[in-house]
């Protein structure tokens, strides 16, 4: 069984045991959340599509970790301007880890 959730306003397509990272949530590590805001389930060639939200779907995570992605580093120049700038940024994120999906 598959799903599609929203979390962070970005989609996740997840199984079961699957471990993601998402934006970061207020949360610890070993907590357990859920999430209602299902697109989509699927097993097989069954599949119930949401409008915009399928109803009685559910899918339950535990936190794994937070944390901070990898630094990227953002660079404007101007030539002949003696215009330089730099800047770094590392987004913060909460990995979980899906232990069920329920299905409506």
């Amino acid at each position: 069984m598959y799903a599609v959730f929203e979390s962070g306003g970005k989609q996740h397509r997840i199984q079961k045991g699957d471990v993601i990272r998402v934006e970061k949530l207020a949360a610890e590590m070993g907590d357990t959340l859920s999430f209602d805001q299902i697109l989509l389930v699927g097993e097989g060639d069954s599949v119930k599509v949401g409008e915009p939200f399928v109803k009685g779907a559910q899918v339950v995570v535990e936190v794994v970790s937070q944390g901070r992605g990898e630094k990227i580093t953002i660079i404007k120049f101007k030539r002949r301007k003696n215009y330089r700038r730099k800047q770094g940024h590392r987004q913060d994120y909460t990995a979980i880890k899906v232990v069920d999906i329920k299905a409506a």
